[in-house]
């Protein structure tokens, strides 16, 4: 009789466990577009205004905006998670020149890691039939941050190529938020 009230009181706890967790990933388009908005005025707290000398250094990045039209929510939140992976990424190395406020990078950071660990647990990472759509998205999504991480390189992370890169991680972010608002 102990052992089946064991097995009831485990079988309890493992049903709570994952009650809280999918209400957590049902509440996730709401706190990924706080997030974005949270993001966004990070990012431009950050830095000042758009250094106009920047101006004529402009780049054309063109984000693969069609990664985020999959047919499947879980393809899209896969790409969301994708993407915040990179932007993490960038935004995590040769900051020395970006004359940014200290802190305001340290929230932007935290907040795309915290989503990223929200985005992996909900996430359903099996390899189902949208597999070889997921993985030629993944690989547009490399190359489209391959070449901003290229673009701070060529120019040895100097002020305008991390002023460029902020405006365009805005860019990105705000193509996010659009997306998840039909989600």
């Amino acid at each position: 009789i102990m052992n089946a009230f064991g097995l009831i009181q485990i079988g309890l706890m493992l049903l709570c466990t994952y009650t809280v967790s999918s209400l957590q990933c049902n509440h996730l388009p709401f706190q990924q577009r706080k997030m974005i908005k949270n993001s966004l005025q990070l990012l431009d707290k950050m830095g000042k205004k758009f250094p106009p000398q920047c101006l004529r250094e402009k780049m054309s990045f063109r984000f693969p905006e069609r990664v985020l039209k999959p047919r499947q929510k879980e393809a899209v939140k896969a790409a969301i998670e994708e993407i915040f992976q990179h932007i993490f990424y960038i935004f995590s190395k040769n900051l020395t020149l970006a004359a940014w406020d200290g802190t305001a990078l340290e929230q932007f950071q935290n907040g795309l890691y915290h989503q990223i660990e929200q985005l992996e647990a909900c996430v359903i990472k099996k390899q189902t039939h949208y597999f070889w759509s997921k993985e030629i998205n993944r690989l547009k999504l490399k190359k489209y941050f391959q070449k901003i991480d290229c673009f701070l390189k060529d120019r040895q992370h100097n002020l305008c190529s991390w002023e460029i890169s902020r405006a365009e991680m805005r860019r990105c972010l705000q193509l996010i938020d659009k997306v998840i608002r039909k989600l």
